[in-house]
């Protein structure tokens, strides 16, 4: 039987189950281009995949400082770098390129974040932290990264990170040897800002 010899009705009916089985792929696949984003960065956030550090309590803070102290932890070098988005008129940058710290003990960083342009601009940071396999025991307790930053024209601001390092690096066979560490932040225009421009 060839395809001439079908009514009319079986071959529209055909036609329409296809085009509606491709337009449900279609919208399957946007709805996980958009999952996909917040579940890798939920997946990096638990596992430290990629360098991303974690987001800690002040009490979890307190536990790690009372045992470095016990210990007697080490010291460890970290590094700390700043950058923006081509589309961000902005300086940004830390106040000191590297620290020496205890591991476990708090310890506070600044950044310098300043709008060089005549509007205002709202910006968010993403961040990670090198070598990766370091990034599940950088734990910050409070961050200019966690929430966006508005900035008014010729505005300049000082940025603080609150952060540890982890002592269960110390057990880690793949990071205890680790002597500096690199803390890098990335500002982007925020989204709500780009949308509102646009």
């Amino acid at each position: 039987m060839n395809a001439g010899s079908y009514p009319a009705s079986t071959v529209q009916s055909r036609n329409l189950r296809v085009a509606l089985i491709a337009l449900a792929a279609a919208v399957g696949m946007l709805g996980l281009g958009y999952a996909a984003v917040p579940l890798y960065r939920i997946f990096c956030q638990v596992t430290g995949f990629g360098g991303t550090t974690q987001r800690a309590s002040i009490a979890d803070a307190d536990l790690a400082s009372q045992l470095a102290q016990s210990a007697g932890s080490p010291t460890i070098s970290v590094r700390f770098d700043g950058n923006i988005a081509r589309d961000v008129p902005w300086s940004f940058g830390p106040e000191q390129a590297t620290d020496t710290v205890q591991i476990g003990q708090r310890d506070m960083a600044f950044y310098i974040a300043r709008n060089n342009s005549d509007v205002p601009i709202t910006g968010t940071a993403t961040f990670n932290v090198e070598p990766e396999q370091t990034g599940k025991y950088f734990n910050k307790v409070q961050c200019f990264c966690f929430t966006e930053q508005t900035l008014q024209p010729g505005e300049e601001v000082r940025m603080p990170v609150l952060y540890y390092v982890d002592p269960a690096i110390l057990q880690d066979e793949n990071a205890k040897n680790v002597e500096q560490i690199t803390l890098s932040y990335t500002f982007h225009k925020a989204i709500e800002a780009e949308d509102s421009a646009s």
